[in-house]
């Protein structure tokens, strides 16, 4: 093991040594012993050991290392990090549980907010959210010394499910009252479980096999296990929610149908950005050019790091080069490294400073072997007769004005050609909303970019038509996607109290 990644053991003796030191009078710690505190870092995977196996990296804090790191918080009155959260949970109070070892008081207080805490603890973007409002990060001028307020939520949320402690969220008696959930990422899962709380039957129509959108295709499983995702479709059934796998609402089934011929009070639509990008370069059609989306989806729900029992396996690649610099770019990268890569580069046309991807997620990849091109965009793809991958022509950038954005646009140096020879390219610049239902239903009002259009509450143009997640907001976050379904779930639950019931 290599000195610069110690063991989980030898992080938690470390972080119980200082945490008996500062237990006697962690009543009357000043703010200036708090921030004396050094950040806990994450416990992972040695860096080479974990390039050939897709088990999670980052494997967690022990429970004198979160108490210690929640003993960092200086208890502000303010509570800033409350207003960065997009579903407000009362961090400075679970935090506060946390130093006290009140594990259950601690996951309680998180899911009065968030159904879904072992996920948001491993692949929210806290430092740009919560964390980025913490004042210890404006005292350090740094998101990363922060109070690690997403670690927090991860452990208290694996303590209950390794304790076996877990219980679905009390149902109401029945109202009658029926609302379909097409898709079934986080926002959708959110509206769901909102909506069968309230005694409504609720029912969710996914397009896969398997329940859990973005997070069961998208996201890989060394960031994110899928067996916490399974566990929290387990939690949706167990409350009575009826869960349709293969069927794809706008094919199957067009969208007024369901509440005109099925009998369905409302609709809420997460369907997501599934649409992925293209940069409309010369060689983009050849063989060995995947989007993020196709190759993570093959290696995420269909296995194909199972060489000899995936159904729809991926070809062996030597030499890979990703377009992208956030966190699918990331994903697509590791995953490569994962499938046997012998070299993989990340292109980026911006500097590391602008990437959008999470901090932790940029400095696994380097530690795993993945090579950064930042400044860097490619040109065109190249390919031999047979119409295969064989390289990409780049060209190099510097930063000028900065863009709508607010970051700084990249901006081509003349005759600063230059060639990487490269067998596949995975392009990974972001997705736009899935066309089906606008294309089924053409009266839904949509913006320009094909995201649907809906009022604060969720409310789209067609009556008892609600949406929310990445269909709504264009590629985001699972929290973000969490705080539209919220919004959408009290929205059609205060419709259906104020609407006739049903006859019973």
């Amino acid at each position: 093991m290599s000195t610069d990644h110690p063991t989980p053991q030898e992080l938690e003796k470390e972080a119980r040594t200082r945490l008996d030191e500062l237990l006697d009078r962690q009543a009357s710690l000043t703010n200036r012993e708090r921030l004396q505190i050094p950040a806990q870092p994450m416990p992972s995977q040695d860096p080479v050991a974990r390039r050939r196996t897709t088990s999670e990296v980052a494997l967690g804090y022990g429970s004198a290392q979160a108490r210690l790191e929640a003993l960092r918080c200086i208890k502000c009155k303010n509570k800033p990090c409350i207003e960065g959260c997009p579903v407000r949970i009362d961090i400075p109070a679970f935090v506060a549980a946390i130093v006290q070892s009140d594990w259950a008081g601690a996951i309680d207080i998180i899911k009065r907010n968030s159904l879904l805490p072992a996920v948001c603890g491993r692949v929210c973007p806290q430092e740009a959210q919560c964390q980025a409002a913490c004042t210890l990060a404006k005292v350090f001028k740094d998101p990363t010394l922060a109070v690690s307020i997403g670690r927090l939520e991860r452990y208290a949320a694996d303590w209950e499910r390794e304790q076996g402690v877990m219980h679905p969220p009390r149902v109401k008696p029945e109202t009658g009252r029926r609302v379909a959930v097409v898709g079934s990422g986080p926002a959708s899962l959110v509206v769901a479980a909102d909506v069968r709380r309230k005694g409504h039957a609720a029912t969710v129509f996914e397009a896969f096999h398997k329940f859990g959108g973005v997070m069961m295709y998208g996201i890989p499983e060394f960031r994110l296990p899928k067996k916490i995702v399974e566990t929290e479709v387990e939690t949706l059934k167990a409350m009575g929610v009826k869960l349709v796998p293969d069927f794809v609402v706008g094919r199957t089934r067009k969208l007024h149908d369901l509440l005109d011929k099925d009998g369905f009070d409302a609709v809420f639509l997460g369907t997501g950005a599934g649409l992925p990008r293209f940069m409309n370069i010369e060689g983009e059609n050849l063989v060995g050019v995947f989007s993020a989306n196709e190759y993570l989806t093959r290696a995420n729900l269909m296995k194909a790091y199972q060489r000899d029992r995936a159904a729809t396996p991926i070809g062996v690649s030597r030499k890979v080069a990703v377009f992208g610099g956030g966190n699918v770019a990331m994903d697509a990268a590791r995953t490569a490294v994962r499938l046997g890569a012998e070299e993989v580069h990340l292109v980026y046309r911006r500097t590391e400073k602008e990437m959008p991807a999470r901090i932790e997620e940029v400095e696994h990849a380097k530690e795993e072997g993945v090579i950064f091109h930042i400044l860097q965009n490619a040109r065109r793809i190249l390919g031999d007769d047979r119409g295969r991958v064989t390289g990409i022509e780049c060209l190099r950038y510097q930063l000028g004005e900065p863009d709508s954005s607010g970051r700084q646009r990249p901006v081509e140096i003349p005759g600063s050609e230059f060639e990487m020879a490269v067998d596949t390219v995975i392009v990974a610049i972001g997705n736009d909303s899935n066309p089906l239902i606008k294309q089924s239903t053409p009266e839904l009002e949509t913006n320009r970019w094909g995201n649907i259009v809906t009022d604060d509450q969720g409310r789209t143009s067609l009556p008892r038509v609600f949406a929310g997640g990445d269909i709504v907001l264009g590629a985001a976050t699972v929290i973000l996607a969490m705080g539209e379904g919220r919004r959408a779930a009290a929205a059609i639950n205060q419709m259906l109290v104020e609407s006739k019931p049903k006859t019973q």
